[in-house]
C-alpha cells in the first residue's frame, strides 16, 4: 500500500483536544479579529454577523458567516441576525463567483453533532464552492483533501470583490 502524508490532518484533530480542554469557542475567538489583520481569517464585520474563511476547507474558497452571539439553538437567531448572515452570504455567493468560478455551492447549517456540526456550540453558515470533480480518488479513498490555493490568498481576492 502506498502512504499519502497530510500531516495537517493530525493538527486538526489535535485542535479538537486543545479546543476542548481550553474550553473557547473558535468563533468568538475569531470575532474579536478584524479584517485588516493579515493573518486574520475574517473577511467581512457585520453588527450582528461576520464572515470567516474556513481553515479546514472542503474546497478553495470555502467561507462561514456566524452570528457573534454564541448559541447553537437555530430557533434563537433573531430576524435580524438570520436577515444580516442571509445578505453576508448573498455578499460571498456573488464575490466567490467572480474570483472562482464554481459551477455550483453547497450553503448549510450543520446542527448538533448528528447533524455534522464540528463546532457544535456555535451555530455557523457554510459556502462551499464546487466544480466538477472536485470529489475525487483523494479525499475518497485517500482522506486527504487537496486545496490548491492559500486561504489568505484567497481572503485578499475576496476582499476585493466584498461590497461593504
Amino acid at each position: 500500500m502506498e502512504r499519502m502524508w497530510s500531516t495537517w490532518r493530525s493538527q486538526y484533530i489535535e485542535s479538537f483536544k486543545e479546543k476542548s480542554e481550553k474550553k473557547s469557542c473558535v468563533f468568538c475567538d475569531a470575532a474579536k479579529e478584524e479584517p485588516s489583520d493579515e493573518r486574520s481569517l475574517v473577511i467581512a464585520k457585520g453588527e450582528k454577523v461576520f464572515a470567516l474563511m474556513n481553515l479546514y476547507p472542503y474546497n478553495n474558497g470555502h467561507l462561514m458567516v456566524a452570528p457573534y452571539r454564541h448559541t447553537s439553538d437555530f430557533e434563537s437567531l433573531t430576524a435580524e441576525e438570520f436577515d444580516e448572515a442571509r445578505r453576508m452570504l448573498q455578499n460571498a455567493h456573488r464575490a466567490l463567483k467572480e474570483i472562482a468560478n464554481p459551477q455550483g455551492f453547497n450553503m448549510g447549517l450543520n446542527i448538533g453533532e448528528v447533524g455534522g456540526a464540528g463546532v457544535r456550540d456555535h451555530l455557523h453558515f457554510h459556502l462551499v464552492p464546487r466544480w466538477a470533480g472536485d470529489t475525487n480518488f483523494m479525499p475518497v479513498v485517500g482522506e486527504v483533501k487537496v486545496i490548491s490555493q492559500d486561504l489568505l490568498a484567497t481572503k485578499r481576492k475576496l476582499l476585493e470583490r466584498w461590497d461593504p
